[in-house]
């Protein structure tokens, strides 16, 4: 698959998926077995977990993540305890886990491990801050149960798109919904002077002039927009969510006036439907991030937990046509 080589353009890579059983970990080994053809020196963890035998919802065989010689991995103490490879112990991380402290070690002989790490964005960013220490050309996130969070640029540079059956077994809602968050990724960015003034707001909205100056509302969260004393839209027409985004927040504006401008932090911030957005749309609201996440591909399973197969040919090119980008089924790598 070409994008591979591409993956090396970037610090860090993360793996997310629509849902459960979309392929991210036949996707993570096929990418670790290429970069390791091509004698990159990679770095690979997880948030949540991954490389389990079998899968906790669906009871269904799952692949196993194979580790290469010379590969960094982080994950907890207990996971580490049960790999099947050969490897050397760099360093444990003080804070602890559900499955005890975080440990980072180097393989010396490949196999296959589990891998469980961060619970948060936060902990991520200092793992790959420590795994770029440590020399890696490219530190991997797997994600875990449709973890969005950790694709977001401030977390990782790039990522890859993961979506099959399991997000519906009818092609027309496959397509649906992974173009939706496909759009939702894609999202135009504001200008770099306005987002150096944006990126220092820790919280509530805001609003934006004509000059391009934030102005604070006083409104601590969006969920309290309907208790503002004060018109929002006093200083124009743009306001900055510096937080999560939800329908309620597109359809009071909506509700409000047209043509309003909404900026986001990234897509990761916005859980928000197709209806309220279209609702947003039509009103000529225009939805803006500060930052753009990097999407390098979009792999598709065609294979659902209970078994229902999609045409693999047939709905990588619906999908493709329907994205405008090239959409690779992670399955027929692997064979």
């Amino acid at each position: 698959m070409p994008f591979v080589r591409n993956i090396l353009h970037y610090n860090s890579l993360s793996i997310v998926g629509l849902e459960k059983n979309t392929g991210k970990t036949v996707c993570l080994n096929y990418i670790l077995r290429r970069l390791n053809d091509m004698g990159a020196h990679v770095g690979v963890t997880s948030i949540g977990v991954d490389g389990e035998q079998v899968d906790s919802v669906f009871a269904t065989a799952k692949p196993e993540i194979v580790l290469y010689e010379g590969t960094h991995f982080i994950t907890s103490e207990q996971h580490y305890l049960k790999r099947q490879l050969v490897s050397c112990l760099e360093a444990v991380d003080s804070r602890r886990t559900a499955l005890g402290p975080l440990v980072t070690a180097r393989v010396l002989i490949r196999g296959k491990a589990l891998l469980s790490g961060a619970a948060t964005t936060g902990i991520l960013r200092t793992q790959i801050e420590q795994l770029d220490s440590m020399g890696v050309d490219i530190s991997i996130v797997d994600g875990a149960l449709s973890r969005l969070s950790l694709a977001s640029p401030t977390v990782t540079d790039a990522m890859i798109l993961a979506t099959g059956a399991a997000v519906s077994a009818n092609v027309k809602q496959l397509v649906s919904k992974t173009k939706f968050l496909h759009n939702l990724i894609l999202l135009d960015e504001v200008d770099p002077s306005l987002r150096e003034q944006l990126n220092t707001i820790q919280s509530g909205l805001w609003a934006v002039d004509d000059e391009g100056h934030p102005h604070d509302l006083g409104i601590a969260s969006v969920f309290l927009i309907d208790r503002a004393e004060k018109d929002i839209l006093r200083f124009g027409k743009t306001l900055f969510a510096s937080g999560a985004v939800s329908d309620r927040l597109l359809r009071v504006l909506a509700a409000k006036e047209k043509g309003i401008t909404l900026i986001a932090r990234d897509f990761t911030k916005l859980f928000i439907t197709p209806e309220a957005y279209n609702e947003f749309t039509r009103r000529d609201g225009r939805l803006l991030v500060l930052q753009r996440s990097k999407l390098i591909a979009v792999t598709l399973n065609p294979t659902s937990p209970q078994g229902f197969l999609l045409d693999s040919k047939t709905t990588c090119n619906i999908l493709s046509d329907a994205l405008q980008t090239p959409v690779y089924d992670v399955m027929k790598i692997e064979q």
